[in-house]
């Protein structure tokens, strides 16, 4: 039988440190991905999600399974952003890894060169058109593909209507789709 983010959290809560692991596994690499995209930085995305699990942590004693771990979780990353944001006055910066590389995944081995340059070619501009949109949409919809929250959850993550993240969704899709119309799948 398979424990509940939830059921996990609480757990921690009452001191299992074990528990905690499993939620980390869990959810870094879709949290990460979310900051990462938000501020575009990989030096400040790594500061970020480090802070949100150690908000995680510091609340441990006062969780309460009012909604699902992952709501919870994102709703502490998307606090943390919008401080980021207020502290820098950011609104966009350009995609890179520390080392100023764009930042998209390794190219599927035993591609040819030509189809991993067409891939890499199409990452780059998803992820411009991604960081072109506005904030509040290419927020949700981060929340959305990476998080994997729905309308609701996202609507609760950061305080908007849910009318109005559906809004912010069906908006960034349409700027993503024209962005990447030529794109062949």
């Amino acid at each position: 039988m398979e424990v509940s983010d939830e059921q996990l959290m609480l757990e921690y809560r009452d001191g299992n440190a074990g528990a905690f692991d499993t939620l980390y596994a869990g959810h870094k690499g879709a949290l990460f991905r979310f900051v990462l995209r938000s501020v575009r930085v990989r030096a400040r995305a790594e500061e970020i999600y480090q802070e949100v699990w150690m908000r995680v942590i510091e609340g441990r004693t006062r969780y309460r399974p009012q909604a699902r771990f992952r709501t919870w979780l994102f709703t502490i990353a998307h606090h943390r952003l919008v401080d980021h944001w207020r502290q820098h006055e950011l609104q966009t910066l350009p995609l890179d890894d520390a080392d100023g590389a764009a930042a998209t995944p390794a190219a599927a081995s035993g591609l040819q060169p030509e189809r991993q340059a067409e891939i890499r070619e199409s990452l780059a501009r998803l992820a411009q058109a991604i960081g072109a949109l506005p904030t509040a949409q290419r927020e949700a919809f981060l929340l959305q593909q990476e998080a994997g929250l729905s309308a609701s959850e996202i609507a609760a993550a950061t305080g908007a209507g849910e009318e109005a993240v559906k809004s912010r969704l069906r908006y960034a899709m349409t700027k993503l789709r024209a962005a990447l119309a030529d794109v062949r799948a």
